[in-house]
């Protein structure tokens, strides 16, 4: 397999997907100018490209419909990535942020780690399968490293979490932090011929009767475990029966019944499926349980604190897209933007 580039989870998006054009030579037809700076038709085909290969979608078996309405589904979203990574290195670079050759360094090998690339020429190999050459990386690397760099300074450092607010949020998100009740299970199944298809009254007879008997060795005192290692059909066989933990509201209701009489280590009766004979043991019953805040803080520090983030992050944004001067070459796209921002803040109040 061709080793490729991949960014690690986390940063602000596929680094493949914020290649610009670098010849000059060719005349672009340009979309949108932001600050002054080009947005062209190239660049927003690249990210286009880009974003249909994170969907896993081939382009070239997709009918021209279909393709046409993945491109309306994905450009909005894309063209407000595109101009706020634009407005974020802006300002980057008023900040006189510029990547040193040593921290390139830094974030190429760590890169090649990431990808399992040991070679230079599985990395050139890599480079050519993302059409990309090492300035064009540089240049892509050194962008998403300022956009970084802006955020944490820029923004993180203004958020801060106070005990009162983890406080609160506990207490009104409480359901949040309880553990649903849940069962652990073994089964020994017996199935029947063909999986119960065209089965005869002999051949139901004979199931039910190899499973009576394991039921009756298993309530005799053996080892349960051992028996579904032995003689179950099912797949648990390989784990000597186990089953769960499941969520008992992910179980069915007659399930649920049939349950909720029993205490750990009793037996069902054999149970008659579609395809053979269950018999199901009770390993284990939790009731729902509430993590304490002592428990619980450090995931509640991380809630609150992503979201303080992002609202913080977005009035960012936000305060910058209100004093860029942003200039439209294209009617479809500033409506494409326009639809971008009303899905974003869509979005934005249903996570609330």
């Amino acid at each position: 397999m061709k080793p490729s580039l991949r960014v690690a989870a986390g940063t602000l998006a596929v680094f493949a997907a914020l290649t610009l054009s670098l010849r000059a030579e060719i005349v672009e037809q340009i979309l949108v100018k932001v600050n002054g700076e080009i947005f062209t038709k190239s660049d927003l085909e690249v990210r286009q490209i880009a974003a249909l290969r994170q969907m896993g979608q081939q382009t070239d078996t997709t009918s021209d419909a279909q393709l046409q309405k993945m491109l309306n589904d994905v450009t909005p979203q894309l063209i407000v990535s595109a101009i706020d990574e634009t407005l974020l290195v802006q300002r980057g670079h008023e900040l006189g942020y510029k990547m040193g050759d040593d921290q390139f360094k830094s974030v190429l090998d760590s890169i090649k780690k990431d990808n399992k690339i040991e070679t230079d020429e599985q990395f050139q190999q890599a480079l050519k399968s993302e059409n990309l050459t090492l300035p064009e990386l540089r240049r892509n690397l050194e962008r998403q490293w300022i956009i970084t760099r802006v955020q944490q300074n820029e923004v993180l450092g203004k958020v801060s979490v106070s005990d009162d607010e983890l406080r609160r949020y506990y207490d009104e998100h409480r359901s949040e932090f309880t553990s649903q009740p849940s069962v652990t299970l073994r089964e020994i199944f017996v199935s029947l011929p063909n999986n119960g298809a065209n089965a005869t009254v002999a051949d139901d007879n004979l199931t039910r009767t190899r499973a009576t008997e394991l039921r009756r060795r298993a309530v005799s005192g053996e080892d349960f475990a051992s028996l579904a290692s032995a003689f179950s059909d099912a797949a648990s066989k390989s784990n000597a029966g186990l089953i769960g933990p499941l969520n008992l509201s992910d179980l069915s209701e007659d399930v649920r019944k049939l349950l909720a009489p029993m205490k750990p280590g009793d037996i069902t009766d054999v149970l008659r499926g579609a395809r053979g004979y269950q018999i199901l043991k009770l390993e284990s019953l939790t009731g729902a349980q509430t993590a304490t805040f002592e428990q619980a803080h450090d995931q509640i520090g991380d809630k609150v604190f992503n979201e303080k983030r992002r609202i913080e992050f977005e009035r960012y944004l936000e305060r910058a897209r209100a004093q860029a001067i942003i200039e439209w070459k294209s009617d479809d796209l500033k409506k494409a933007y326009e639809q971008g921002l009303l899905q974003a803040d869509t979005q934005a109040t249903s996570d609330k």
